[in-house]
């Protein structure tokens, strides 16, 4: 059985207990991984006993696919964790629905959705991953351009970049470099048919793309900073560094679902996750870097200030992103994926 497969049991299971549970649940949809949202949820439910709060772990793009089939039936409340790009298609799509929570002149106008319909809630950093164990700091990968290295051949994993919003943004920034400075995208597709050639898979998901690189399938990969960390404590040899020409920062939103069920429960959700109480619980805990830009940065705990010192921002074009990237990464699909090495 999948993640994905357990992941819908758990809350069809979760829905059918609902039938004997007074309090009212709010239904979350998000890619953050168990150890935020079972964080979330303890936390959350602890403070507001007659909510229960339901999540379900997919993959930013399934969520986006989930949503328009349910549209006619709603079924989440709550969509939390993607890059700000695919709230921003979802909004255009109808699948969202305003709320403006008291947070939101705590974030930059940019990570903000026209119509209040979605806001930032974190800052999600992609990097370069590499096993500590088969690959020297030195010799790890130190920027984009690198992967592309005879040496990676065949030892590359990427997770699939259909359904990431982490792949999706690194190809995004790809394909916008490429268009502002070429007036083109040929140059950008060239680039990801190289990378193409030297991937050796294309990996269903990130838990299965953390016991590959564990296992040393491969020995790098293209993956984002809380996941690194998070593996880490737990004992995994993996290092990681910043691209040395950027990193596509990632405004990761959270938005209430057109339709939801349980609204108004599901708006003192959005209203709690933008909170000090939760940005700082995140922080400290998960590894997440606030969005909000009125935390003194003494605040944020030394891992955060050391990455956010350390990394270097990316200049991207995101509303062309948003505009394009569903197209991009069809034509990627369709032209580039496994037929990288035939260029």
């Amino acid at each position: 059985m999948t993640t994905r497969h357990r992941s819908l049991l758990v809350l069809a299971l979760s829905l059918s207990a609902a039938c004997h549970d007074a309090r009212t649940p709010v239904v979350v949809y998000s890619p953050h991984g168990r150890d935020l949202l079972q964080l979330f949820e303890s936390t959350y439910e602890q403070a507001h006993p007659e909510v229960d709060v339901r999540w379900l772990d997919m993959g930013s793009q399934e969520v986006v696919d989930r949503l328009r089939s349910e549209r006619a039936n709603p079924q989440a409340d709550v969509w939390f964790g993607a890059p700000a790009t695919l709230f921003a298609r979802a909004a255009a799509d109808g699948l969202l629905a305003p709320y403006r929570p008291s947070w939101a002149g705590a974030i930059p106008a940019t990570s903000r959705g026209d119509g209040d319909l979605y806001f930032g809630v974190f800052r999600t950093l992609p990097v370069l991953v590499f096993n500590s164990a088969a690959v020297s700091a030195a010799e790890a990968p130190a920027d984009w351009d690198a992967l592309l290295d005879p040496q990676w051949k065949g030892r590359l994993l990427i997770r699939d970049p259909m359904a990431s919003g982490v792949l999706r943004t690194v190809f995004g920034m790809v394909l916008a470099r490429s268009l502002a400075e070429t007036g083109s995208t040929d140059r950008g597709f060239a680039w990801l048919a190289r990378l193409d050639a030297q991937t050796k898979e294309y990996v269903a998901n990130p838990a299965l793309l953390h016991e590959k690189l564990l296992r040393q399938e491969g020995a790098v990969t293209i993956w984002e900073l809380t996941d690194t960390l998070l593996e880490r404590r737990r004992g995994a040899p993996f290092g990681y560094r910043f691209a040395s020409s950027g990193t596509p920062v990632i405004d990761d939103a959270i938005a209430l679902v057109a339709g939801a069920p349980h609204a108004e429960a599901a708006r003192g959700f959005v209203e709690w996750v933008g909170g000090l109480e939760a940005q700082r619980l995140a922080a400290e805990q998960v590894f997440r870097i606030p969005a909000r830009t009125d935390l003194p940065p003494e605040a944020l705990p030394a891992w955060a200030r050391e990455a956010l010192a350390e990394m270097r921002p990316a200049e991207v074009d995101g509303k062309l992103v948003a505009r394009e990237i569903q197209g991009w990464m069809a034509t990627w699909d369709r032209t580039v994926r496994g037929h990288g090495g035939d260029r």
